[in-house]
C-alpha cells in the first residue's frame, strides 16, 4: 500500500507527485459533438481537447476545410454542398449527381452562384435527350443549346428553307436539263448548306461558363469578351456587354463569315467548273451549261464580302432582336406558336437575302441585269392597212 504524503501547509490534502500536474481538464467533462442533435459528456484523463471533423461517412457538423465531406451531412453523395444554393442542391439531390460530375467550368459556376436554377434544370434534361447527347461534348454545341434550346430547330428550319429555294431556283434556271445536270445541283445545294449552318451558328446567343481569354494580345482579349450576338440579352450570372462589345461581335462574326463565304462558294464553284470539264471530256457533244464558267476566285471574294456585310447584319438581327427579344418573350412557353413564327421570318430573310444578292453581284460589275426585248413601232401606214 503506498503511504500518504502530508505536507506542512495543507495538512487535510492529499500531495501530488512533482511530476504530475493537475488542471481542470482532468476534474471537467469535455463535450464531445456526437451529431447533429445531442451532445455526449466524456471525461479525459489527458489536458489535450477532443476535437471532431465532418469527413467520413458520419454525418457530423462541420464548416469549411473537412467539414461536411465524406457521403454524409450536408456534402453527400447526391451532389449537396454548403456553398450552393438551396435551390440548386435540392436540384442536385432529385438528379443524384455531384458538382464534381460536371464539366470543370460549369462546376465552377455553380459554386460561385452564376448558375440559376432553370439554367441547371435545362442542362440535365439536354445531357440526358439521347440526339443532343451526340454534339454535347463538342466545343460550341453545348454553349448554344443552354443560351437557346430551340437551336437545332432553327438549323433544321434554315438549312430546309435552302435546300428547298435553293433546288427551286435550279430547276428554274435548267428547266428541261434539271435531271441531267443533278451533279450541278447538288454541287450548289451542299454550298448553299454550309453557308446556311454557318449563319446560324454563328449569330446564335450564346451561355458560355468558360474563363475568358487572359491572353496578352489586346485585339484577342477584347473579341473573347464580346458576345455571340450583337443584341442577345445578357445571360443569367453574366456582366452586362457593352456597347463597343456588342459593336465587337459584328466585327468578330463578319470576319469569320468572310471566310465562311470565301471557301463555301469556293467549293460550290469548284465542284460545278470541276464537272463542266469532266463532262466535255467524257462526252464532246454535250453543248455545255447556259452559262460560261464563273471566275472562281472572284465569285468566291464576292460571296464572302457580301456574307460578312448584309448576311451578318440580316442573321444577327433575325436571332438577336425578331427572335429572342421578340417571338421567344411575347410568346413565351408556346414553343410550336415560337418555331412557326421562325419558319416565316426565316423564309422572308432567304427570299431578301437572293434578292440583295443579285443586287450586289451586279453592282459588282459580275453579272449584268437581262436587257428586255424592245417593241418595234409598226409604221403608221402598216397599222393602217391593218386596220381596213
Amino acid at each position: 500500500m503506498n503511504s500518504k504524503i502530508f505536507t506542512g501547509r495543507a495538512p487535510n490534502r492529499l500531495a501530488a507527485p512533482n511530476h504530475v500536474r493537475i488542471t481542470k481538464s482532468h476534474l471537467m467533462p469535455s463535450i464531445v459533438p456526437l451529431s447533429r442533435n445531442r451532445v455526449h459528456l466524456r471525461s479525459t484523463g489527458t489536458s489535450e481537447p477532443v476535437s471532431s471533423s465532418g469527413g467520413g461517412n458520419r454525418g457530423d457538423i462541420g464548416s469549411g476545410g473537412s467539414g461536411g465531406g465524406g457521403n454524409g451531412g450536408s456534402g453527400g453523395s447526391s451532389g449537396g454542398d454548403s456553398r450552393l444554393d438551396p435551390a440548386l442542391a435540392t436540384i442536385l439531390l432529385a438528379a443524384g449527381r455531384k458538382v464534381e460530375s460536371f464539366p470543370s467550368d460549369f462546376a465552377a459556376a455553380l459554386l460561385a452562384g452564376k448558375v440559376t436554377a432553370d439554367i441547371l434544370k435545362r442542362f440535365l434534361e439536354m445531357e440526358a435527350n439521347f440526339l443532343l447527347k451526340l454534339v454535347w461534348g463538342i466545343q460550341g454545341f453545348r454553349e448554344r443549346l443552354l443560351g437557346d434550346p430551340s437551336f437545332p430547330i432553327k438549323v433544321a428550319i434554315e438549312c430546309g428553307i435552302g435546300v428547298v429555294t435553293k433546288v427551286t431556283a435550279e430547276k428554274a434556271k435548267r428547266e428541261d436539263n434539271f435531271w441531267n445536270e443533278i451533279d450541278f445541283v447538288g454541287a450548289n445545294v451542299v454550298m448553299a448548306i454550309i453557308a446556311d449552318f454557318m449563319l446560324t451558328w454563328l449569330p446564335a446567343p450564346t451561355l458560355s461558363y468558360i474563363p475568358k481569354s487572359t491572353s496578352n494580345n489586346a485585339i484577342m482579349k477584347f473579341f473573347s469578351r464580346c458576345p455571340d450576338n450583337a443584341f442577345q440579352k445578357v445571360p443569367p450570372g453574366m456582366d452586362p456587354f457593352t456597347i463597343g462589345q456588342r459593336f465587337g461581335a459584328i466585327l468578330r462574326n463578319g470576319s469569320k463569315l468572310i471566310a465562311v463565304g470565301f471557301f463555301a462558294s469556293l467549293l460550290g464553284v469548284g465542284i460545278t467548273n470541276g464537272l463542266t470539264a469532266l463532262r466535255r471530256a467524257l462526252d464532246p457533244a454535250w453543248a455545255g451549261p447556259p452559262n460560261p464558267p464563273q471566275d472562281i476566285l472572284a465569285t468566291s471574294a464576292a460571296y464572302g464580302v457580301y456574307m460578312s456585310i448584309s448576311s451578318n447584319l440580316r442573321y444577327q438581327i433575325v436571332a438577336g432582336i425578331i427572335e429572342e427579344r421578340g417571338i421567344e418573350t411575347i410568346f413565351k412557353g408556346q414553343s410550336q406558336l415560337c418555331h412557326l413564327l421562325s419558319f416565316i421570318i426565316r423564309t422572308g430573310n432567304t427570299f431578301v437575302g437572293s434578292l440583295l444578292w443579285v443586287d450586289f453581284v451586279r453592282l459588282c460589275g459580275m453579272q449584268k441585269a437581262a436587257e428586255k426585248p424592245k417593241l418595234i413601232a409598226e409604221p403608221q401606214e402598216e397599222r393602217a392597212k391593218g386596220k381596213k
